[in-house]
């Protein structure tokens, strides 16, 4: 409890800290778009053109996956695959379609060094995902085995979940709950099947997060919801540790056939 105390106190004295630098950056730099670095109001900001471009995940979706359903009918329905095959998380929600408009922005941040966009990509997230935010007690970051993280310098999810978390006081952010165990290679390229057998027995619990994780609600945080292998990889770690739920949010989520992109 010490250590979840800590983290609320940490979030809640960078918040000035945050804005503070935010508006000296607006004052000291132009403002540029995150995506195609053309002038904007504020820093983070994408121009109308660059917005216009994204396709954000809005209307129906599955009541368990978020996979948008073309027609809405009007209640909670399962798609498919849910039908199929009950996921181990309650619940999953994607702030945009994974496509030609934000692949660029997402692997920017991902693999070209651009760890300032995660405030931008967590406010997104935090609309999409507000009721998940809202019941969950702690937020934790899929992992980066340790040589992957050695060699990127940051952990992308882990940028994500402290700046989805940022809104909630209460909620504490566990980077080092869930550990990778297997420095496995890339999911880029692997079908459900393949992606499924990369991530089975490649996550653990950090022994200090267990007695924080243990009856409590928690919130994955990941880039890109692709097919669901490593989200239901990491419910399933959690789940066998106690934790009383699972929920997974994610920046950009894959639809249709874009499922080998990432």
């Amino acid at each position: 409890m010490r250590r979840r105390e800590s983290e609320k106190t940490s979030a809640f004295l960078k918040r000035p800290i945050r804005r503070l630098l935010h508006a000296t950056l607006d004052v000291v730099l132009v403002p540029r778009c995150v995506g195609c670095r053309s002038a904007v109001d504020r820093q983070g900001d994408l121009c109308p053109e660059c917005w216009m471009k994204l396709n954000f995940i809005e209307g129906a979706v599955c009541s368990v996956c978020g996979y948008p359903i073309e027609l809405d009918p009007g209640y909670d329905v399962l798609c498919g695959a849910c039908v199929r095959r009950r996921p181990s998380y309650a619940r999953a929600r994607a702030a945009l379609r994974y496509d030609d408009a934000s692949r660029d922005l997402v692997l920017a941040f991902k693999h070209g060094d651009r760890p300032e966009l995660a405030a931008t990509f967590g406010t997104w997230m935090i609309r999409c995902g507000a009721d998940l935010l809202g019941r969950c007690d702690v937020v934790i970051p899929v992992p980066l085995h340790w040589r992957r993280l050695f060699k990127r310098r940051y952990n992308q999810a882990a940028l994500l979940a402290r700046s989805v978390a940022s809104t909630r006081r209460d909620v504490a952010v566990l980077p080092d709950a869930l550990r990778r165990l297997r420095n496995d290679p890339s999911q880029s390229g692997r079908s459900a099947a393949a992606r499924r057998d990369n991530v089975r027995s490649a996550f653990g619990v950090s022994p200090r997060a267990r007695h924080d994780l243990r009856n409590s609600r928690a919130l994955i945080v990941d880039d890109v919801f692709t097919t669901g292998a490593t989200a239901e990889a990491c419910a399933r770690t959690l789940m066998a540790v106690d934790v009383a739920e699972v929920s997974v949010l994610t920046l950009g989520r894959v639809v249709g056939g874009n499922s080998d992109s990432i």
